[in-house]
C-alpha cells in the first residue's frame, strides 16, 4: 500500500465564476418540471385504467 500521510488535510475550495443564484434557479426549475412530469404520467395512467378497462 502507497503511504499517503504526506499530502496533508484535504482542502476544499470554490471555483471563481461560480453563479450559485442561476444554480439554485435551474435546480428548482428541475425539481418543478419533475413534479409536473411525474403528475402528467399519473393522469395518463389513470385515464388509462379509467377507458381501458
Amino acid at each position: 500500500m502507497a503511504d499517503h500521510s504526506d499530502h496533508g488535510e484535504i482542502t476544499y475550495t470554490i471555483a471563481d465564476g461560480n453563479d450559485y443564484q442561476a444554480h439554485e434557479h435551474t435546480y428548482e426549475s428541475f425539481t418543478k418540471l419533475v413534479k409536473i412530469a411525474t403528475a402528467a404520467v399519473a393522469f395518463i395512467l389513470i385515464m388509462m385504467a379509467i377507458f381501458l378497462t
